[in-house]
């Protein structure tokens, strides 16, 4: 396996193998992100074929409360393994790694990520790897479907904390 920054010619291949229910691409708008410097989009490799992705957004998580909690944190964001048969054979751990250090590259102290409450065995991932608690908060966002339908998500997440030392 390989972890790469993803370039714009993934883009297509990261829509092809890991889509995604929006109308418009969730991997185009965080590779614009990437090229606007607001984060850094790592791909995951096996085989040529991307299996995995995570987002380090240097601005930090959007609710107010965690940003004041924990002030200048980068967020680990939208951490996916595909197909779900490759999970629990070290991809997201070695993305999180990946992540981890390029916020250590860049004189970070810390790192934060959020998990749903309804995802005990991502929570336990992030345990073993060393985040903490911070801060519960609520996730909200909305996306367009391929049949023009508007989708309004919200989402229980607690805020997880790993100092870089």
């Amino acid at each position: 396996m390989e972890i790469t920054l993803c370039r714009a010619a993934d883009v297509a291949l990261l829509d092809r193998y890991i889509g995604s229910m929006a109308a418009t691409s969730f991997h185009a708008r965080r590779f614009q992100r990437q090229e606007r410097g607001q984060s850094t989009y790592l791909v995951a490799w096996l085989d040529e074929r991307p299996v995995g992705h995570t987002e380090l957004r240097w601005g930090g998580c959007d609710d107010a409360a965690v940003r004041a909690a924990r002030p200048g944190c980068p967020e680990i964001n939208a951490l996916t393994v595909w197909p779900e048969t490759l999970r629990s054979r070290g991809i997201g751990s070695a993305l999180i790694r990946a992540a981890e250090e390029l916020a250590r590259e860049r004189g970070r102290t810390a790192v934060g990520l959020g998990v749903a409450d309804d995802n005990p065995r991502a929570a336990a991932l992030y345990a073993r790897l060393g985040y903490l608690p911070l801060a519960a908060y609520v996730g909200r966002w909305s996306y367009e479907d391929h049949d023009g339908r508007t989708h309004e998500c919200v989402e229980e997440l607690t805020f997880l904390l790993k100092e870089l030392v």
